[in-house]
């Protein structure tokens, strides 16, 4: 973060890379579900929208986009909106966590004290 606020470096209500530079990726080696949308095993490019309360989280079939700039809105396989909650810590760093659930795996989004969990299933 750098003395810098979050809205400083992923402004609310602006697409924004998820990640330094190129977007992040996410690979899924099943099909599985994000929230109630099924996506297809593959790699996809990892897009947010931040808000104040809800990130609005973006998988993007385009790969190796260079930052938000050559985002493509008709790329977008799947958009999922999930409430943000405040952690404990402040990250430093921009960071990625997966945590188990009863229902599978939570992708845990943190930077600051912000922190954005993403629910994955397995494909019915």
């Amino acid at each position: 973060m750098k003395d810098r606020s979050l809205s400083q470096l992923a402004p609310d209500g602006k697409v924004w890379r998820t990640g330094a530079n190129e977007a992040a990726e996410i690979t899924l080696y099943k099909d599985m579900m994000l929230g109630d949308i099924s996506v297809k095993a593959g790699t996809y490019s990892l897009f947010t929208i931040p808000g104040e309360s809800e990130w609005t989280v973006i998988l993007n079939s385009n790969l190796n986009p260079l930052g938000a700039y050559s985002y493509d809105e008709s790329a977008d396989v799947a958009r999922i909106k999930a409430s943000t909650s405040k952690g404990d810590e402040s990250l430093e760093a921009f960071s990625i966590a997966f945590k188990e659930v009863d229902s599978g795996v939570h992708m845990i989004m943190g930077w600051g004290t912000t922190r954005v969990a993403v629910p994955f299933s397995m494909s019915m």
